[in-house]
């Protein structure tokens, strides 16, 4: 069989552990064939980011362009989308191009705590790349932002993946992972129901890039065929051992082991 095409649209990081990098791993690791296009360059390491460098939306669109134009692309993940107008350019072309599976990780703050969308991008990530989304996966800050609601609990987090679903989306995933009341708990919503991800909270610094990580995951199962919930699922325990496995490495928070299960 031929082996399933992904695409990350997504940022650069130096030192691996999130952006591309991490969606590359990712998608290797569960079985798909990566594709990417590039839409910022940063400098970065485990202890954060020292500098971005945003590419022109014509070489975004370009790389974008080049992918679908010769490979069948089963799946489309979203990643750091810099500026309002590379927002815009992405979902152009994702919707010129009809983009099935298309999975939006709405990257805003790094790990570090550095902005990686901004400010004025939110309301065009809002009005044109959501809508055209199978699955958004924002964490409680990111669902906060999209939705204008306050999340301390996972009645909240209904409420907010409610707001969001408003959007245009046809599923809401809020990652629970900052959530202090019941952490490590996700919260699927496909309009009309609420699928709950109870998972196992690890314990460690070293989680830098788990939400590109997550989002990719899930891209690839689907491109895989599977139905969102077992997508989700399965995504979610590769994360959680991905976790569990983490690499100390570098100075500050260092990042998930994508290849945990090849022999060290």
């Amino acid at each position: 069989m031929t082996m399933q095409q992904v695409l990350t649209i997504a940022g650069s990081d130096s030192g691996g552990g999130a952006g591309i990098q991490a969606d590359i791993k990712t998608l290797s690791a569960n079985g798909v064939y990566a594709m990417s296009a590039i839409t910022s360059i940063t400098a970065q390491n485990t202890q954060g980011v020292v500098s971005v460098h945003d590419l022109p939306v014509k070489v975004i669109e370009a790389q974008i362009d080049a992918v679908f134009e010769d490979f069948d692309v089963a799946a489309v993940k979203t990643g750091m989308l810099s500026s309002a107008q590379i927002v815009d350019a992405v979902s152009r072309r994702l919707k010129h191009y009809r983009a099935a599976n298309l999975v939006v990780d709405p990257v805003m703050v790094a790990k570090s705590g550095h902005p990686l969308l901004q400010q004025d991008a939110v309301d065009h990530l809002k009005a044109t790349l959501v809508p055209l989304a199978f699955l958004v996966t924002p964490n409680i800050h990111e669902a906060e932002q999209l939705s204008g609601l306050s999340i301390k609990s996972l009645a909240d987090a209904r409420q907010a993946a409610k707001a969001i679903h408003k959007l245009g989306c046809k599923h809401v995933l809020i990652k629970g992972g900052h959530l202090l009341a019941e952490r490590g708990t996700d919260l699927l919503y496909d309009g009309k129901f609420f699928n709950v991800y109870k998972g196992e909270f690890i314990e460690t610094p070293h989680t830098h890039g788990t939400g590109c990580t997550y989002a990719s995951a899930i891209a690839a199962q689907l491109a895989r065929g599977k139905a969102l919930p077992d997508a989700v699922q399965q995504a979610k325990s590769y994360v959680t051992e991905a976790i569990r496995h983490h690499l100390a490495i570098g100075h500050g928070k260092g990042p998930t082991n994508h290849f945990y299960f090849l022999p060290q």
